[in-house]
């Protein structure tokens, strides 16, 4: 924490903590909000792809077969 104010106050930036606290604030639920934006996003395709495995909509069955029987590549 020192070594952060230092270089702002090289600078010759004024250190005010409140501002500071509440940036970090806002960066940290920024971040959170993210993560909760990635982990919806990530529970709803896993949902579409049990629904998927589920009902066989929109599953190709050759394609499965060959990924089975030669593994997954690019």
């Amino acid at each position: 924490m020192h070594e952060a104010l230092e270089a702002l106050r090289s600078r010759g930036e004024p250190v005010r903590l409140s501002e500071l606290v509440v940036r970090g604030a806002r960066e940290r639920l920024r971040e959170l909000d993210e993560k909760r934006d990635l982990d919806n996003c990530n529970r709803e395709l896993r949902g579409q792809l049990v629904e998927q495995l589920h009902t066989g909509d929109g599953l190709d069955a050759d394609a499965a077969y060959e990924v089975r029987e030669h593994g997954w590549s690019h």
